[in-house]
């Protein structure tokens, strides 16, 4: 159980330039809701926030490829990304967008506090631009070879391969992303916030206090950039769409995408205070709150570093208590890509399998990304959902509830003397709950995920180690058939409850078949929680089986 009654949780704002695929959501959506929906049933004070990320170079990228304003990509896309998140069951408490004009008028005001207190640093400096797209250009959007590794695709600020932190200037032959053009350099002034200055601080807050809490994938990034040294940051960029920079001769100058999208949590906290007539500070300022942060690893560095030391400069901000940072998933042993459509997208794929949220919710949260970069396959996908879901916790379940009807009635049967595989199995049951549980404080969710389906497992065994429909022709047997199916419900709903964070749509059936409402996270582990005499519902189907032939046409999609 939490020792903190309030957490604000973020995930990370995706790019309002495209949909959203599984990589977004087994790296960061599902992680993040799993947390959120488990502290809610514990009773905690939860806000989670997201929201589009609708500013920066990409999108004006977008824009000119598709010959539109910047304001149809963000329009079209925060809508089918906003749509995708409902129909998986994230539960944000709210969704925001950084056009908005508050979070304009928020994350003006924070760099109008920082440049007030004298902590920006005004630079001019020569930057790349690229002559025919008549633009300077983001690190991002500039590729050369890296100076360390020589690996030939290596952006203008991180070398993916060897990890090096780099400035476009490092890079062999750089060149422009946009148009694959030469860049030349050119005279342009910006606002720095000089991290230097918050080095000593935030190596001994990150590699020492926070060293027994954070991930070691985050820490050893972390470390890697504090033991570079960490250089002065541009917060402002010349374009023309964005946050308009709030200072003298700025004209033509926006906020830099990166300092204005992490105070999205801010201004998307605001808001949701505004819309639901709610007091937003504690959720920010308050030092008893646990500030998360849910993101892909690459967001790692900003996350850490950028945005605390931002944090700390405004200096009315609590900071992070933890950042769960996920590596990648990979799609059938490749990198996902949105340029080669080398991907699965949300929307696309509950056309084909609909109803089945929870399929891939609980594949995508048993392969989690936590340490290591990890592959979704459609054959795994198949196996998991078939021979996990459909063979072992829907069997299970159905087999019961058959039982129940069958016998009963529909009610819940009475229960007598326990014998040795009675006792064993409420002890389970009693346990099952904390062990979840514990799992995800710990942010282990493939190992929540796995223990939800041992319980599961240990019920399918009973059922076949005990064999009630064998029994019920004795006296002594109904007695025991009784008994069995007593308990065996008694799994089901702490199944019920225990499941609700990985698979929603699945306690929502669960509940309904169960003719009543299980409960918070407290009456997880209840052995008497569902009554004898209970009227309960038929058996719905939870999941279904899915076929070799649709699995195929998955794949054919992919390659084609």
């Amino acid at each position: 159980m939490s020792d903190s009654s309030r957490f604000t949780i973020t995930a990370a704002l995706p790019y309002a330039n495209g949909p959203i695929h599984i990589g977004h959501l087994a790296g960061v959506y599902i992680p993040a809701d799993i947390f959120a929906r488990y502290n809610r049933s514990l009773g905690n004070d939860v806000l989670y926030v997201c929201g589009s990320d609708e500013h920066g170079v990409p999108i004006t990228i977008t824009a000119k490829k598709n010959n539109v304003s910047p304001k149809n990509v963000i329009d079209k896309y925060h809508s089918i990304i906003k749509q995708s998140f409902l129909d998986f069951g994230i539960s944000f408490d709210f969704y925001g967008r950084t056009s908005d004009q508050l979070h304009h008028s928020i994350s003006s005001n924070f760099f109008k506090t920082l440049h007030e207190k004298g902590e920006f640093v005004e630079k001019e400096s020569e930057q790349y631009y690229d002559e025919k797209e008549h633009t300077f250009l983001a690190d991002r959007y500039i590729q050369g070879t890296c100076p360390i590794c020589d690996f030939h695709e290596a952006y203008g600020d991180q070398c993916e391969k060897c990890g090096t932190s780099l400035d476009p200037s490092d890079l062999k032959n750089p060149q422009s992303m946009l148009s694959g053009g030469v860049l030349v350099k050119k005279g342009t002034k910006h606002w720095y916030l000089p991290l230097g200055k918050y080095e000593k601080w935030l190596k001994k807050w990150i590699l020492n206090d926070q060293k027994d809490r954070w991930r070691t994938n985050v820490l050893g990034q972390c470390q890697s950039w504090i033991d570079n040294g960490l250089k002065s940051r541009a917060v402002t960029r010349d374009l023309n769409w964005g946050v308009p920079v709030p200072a003298e001769n700025a004209d033509g100058k926006v906020l830099y995408v990166w300092f204005d999208a992490p105070i999205g949590y801010i201004s998307a906290t605001q808001q949701w205070g505004k819309e639901h007539n709610k007091d937003w500070r504690p959720y920010w300022t308050d030092s008893n709150t646990k500030l998360i942060h849910f993101i892909g690893k690459d967001n790692i560095v900003f996350h850490c570093i950028i945005f605390p030391a931002m944090l700390r400069a405004h200096g009315n901000y609590i900071l992070p208590h933890n950042v769960p940072a996920n590596e990648f998933l990979n799609l059938e042993g490749d990198k996902i890509s949105t340029s080669r459509s080398w991907a699965v997208w949300l929307h696309e794929y509950l056309k084909d399998f609909p109803d089945q949220q929870d399929s891939l919710r609980y594949v995508l949260c048993a392969n989690a990304p936590e340490n290591k970069d990890n592959d979704f396959t459609w054959k795994d996908f198949q196996a998991k959902n078939n021979n996990e879901l459909v063979a072992i916790l829907g069997n299970f379940i159905n087999r019961v509830f058959v039982l129940c009807h069958k016998y009963w009635d529909g009610k819940v049967p009475l229960r007598h003397s326990l014998e040795d595989v009675d006792k064993d199995i409420l002890s389970k049951i009693k346990a099952a709950p904390d062990e979840v549980g514990h799992c995800i404080g710990q942010y282990k969710f493939r190992l929540a995920i796995h223990s939800c389906m041992d319980l599961a497992r240990a019920g399918n065994k009973y059922l076949a180690d005990t064999e009630p429909w064998k029994l019920f022709k004795t006296d002594h047997g109904k007695s025991r058939t009784e008994t069995i199916l007593n308990i065996s419900i008694q799994v089901i709903a702490t199944l019920s409850i225990i499941c609700e964070p990985f698979m929603p749509f699945t306690t929502n059936k669960l509940n309904n078949m169960l003719g009543v409402d299980v409960g918070k996270w407290a009456d997880a582990g209840d052995i008497n929680k569902v009554s004898s005499g209970h009227i309960l519902q038929k058996s719905s189907l939870l999941f279904r089986k899915i076929e070799d032939e649709e699995i195929e046409k998955q794949i054919e999609k992919l390659q084609k």
